[in-house]
């Protein structure tokens, strides 16, 4: 399994893709994410993913002690000042987002570019360079006369400036793949007909005999959140489809044949049209818009459940950009989801997020 503790850059959700692509496990966290939960997770691994640094606001919540634990490292972007800085090494201060394809000599007797071709174009912010490299450390690649990846062999800790998890990326994938199989030492054993029978498993070993109520919108989210917990808890799962009248022409008939009709889900369809739409007169901010929507999705499902016995259970199709784009730690947020930042802070369910 790799951990990949996000800075909030752009690009952790492809690295996560990339590594998923491989057939290894991997978890996208905070860079605030605790150290007992780090070596919990028992990594085979690390990759420390980041852009620009006012994308953050605090790095200090970065727990330094992980370039401690003698797991392999991978520090792209900026997650390759902050180890860099740790080891006494200093990085060039941009100026621009001035982001483009650099041709990038890479040593191919480094394990990261090891197999490749000499000369990689490579996407980077081509201001952003390393300027003094850590004691202990190497140089592995650069252009012109600049260095962008250095790397401590003894201790398999890798910083570099480019990224690899662009798709475009020459040989993106293969360097990442290095890291992987010849750095990290991972196994190709995960897949996804596994993840959805232990995902399964989990579910019903969580809820047990109680019911479960399905946030159901009827997008992909919240759809394959649904099929899972009914192949998990059976008719125990009750779903809930609230027409909040801002549907498609014909979304609440679509909804109700398909998970009624064809999956034969136990569904429940709310007209609330009207509360919403009241509540919702006269609010421009789209921000408050989604809190919202928020919590009249949550005051919905709480009398649904009151009408209900045994529900002790709220199901919801939330991803990595929901979470991502309401804000990580310390992470200015894109939007808030109604699904994670909207919610309001009194629920009296338990949340289960397959």
């Amino acid at each position: 399994m790799i951990l990949i503790l996000d800075l909030g850059g752009k690009f952790s959700r492809f690295l996560g893709r990339r590594i998923r692509e491989s057939s290894v496990y991997c978890e996208i966290v905070p860079y605030s994410y605790p150290m007992e939960k780090i070596k919990a997770k028992n990594p085979e691994g690390i990759i420390i993913s980041g852009g620009q640094p006012n994308d953050i606001v605090s790095i200090d919540k970065l727990d330094k002690e992980v370039f401690k634990l003698g797991l392999p490292i991978l520090a792209i972007g900026y997650g390759a000042d902050i180890m860099g800085e740790f080891f006494g090494g200093k990085s060039t201060e941009p100026t621009t987002c001035d982001y483009s394809f650099e041709n990038i000599n890479v040593d191919r007797e480094s394990l990261l570019f090891n197999g490749l071709e000499e000369e990689l174009s490579l996407w980077m912010n081509r201001e952003y360079v390393i300027k003094t490299i850590p004691e202990g450390f190497r140089e592995i690649a650069k252009y012109d006369e600049n260095i962008v990846a250095i790397e401590n062999e003894d201790k398999k800790i890798y910083g570099a400036k480019f990224h690899p998890e662009i798709e475009t990326s020459e040989h993106g994938k293969d360097i990442v793949d290095n890291f992987l199989f010849k750095i990290c030492n991972c196994e190709q054993k995960w897949n996804m007909e596994e993840f959805i029978e232990e995902s399964i498993e989990q579910i019903k070993k969580e809820v047990g005999d109680k019911k479960a109520l399905c946030a159901l919108s009827g997008g992909v989210d919240s759809s394959v959140a649904a099929v899972l917990v009914h192949k998990a808890i059976g008719n125990n799962l009750v779903c809930v489809f609230v027409d909040h009248g801002l549907l498609r022409k014909n979304e609440k008939e679509q909804v109700e044949k398909v998970f009624k009709d064809e999956f034969q889900m136990n569904l429940i369809t709310v007209d609330a049209r009207e509360r919403f739409l009241n509540k919702l007169k006269g609010v421009t901010d789209p921000e408050q818009k989604r809190k919202i929507i928020g919590e009249e999705f949550i005051r919905v499902f709480e009398e649904e459940q009151k009408k209900l016995t045994d529900i002790g259970y709220l199901i919801q199709g939330t991803i990595y950009p929901d979470v991502i784009e309401s804000g990580l730690d310390g992470k200015v947020a894109v939007k808030s989801h109604h699904n994670v930042g909207g919610l309001p802070e009194d629920i009296n369910f338990e949340l289960i997020e397959p």
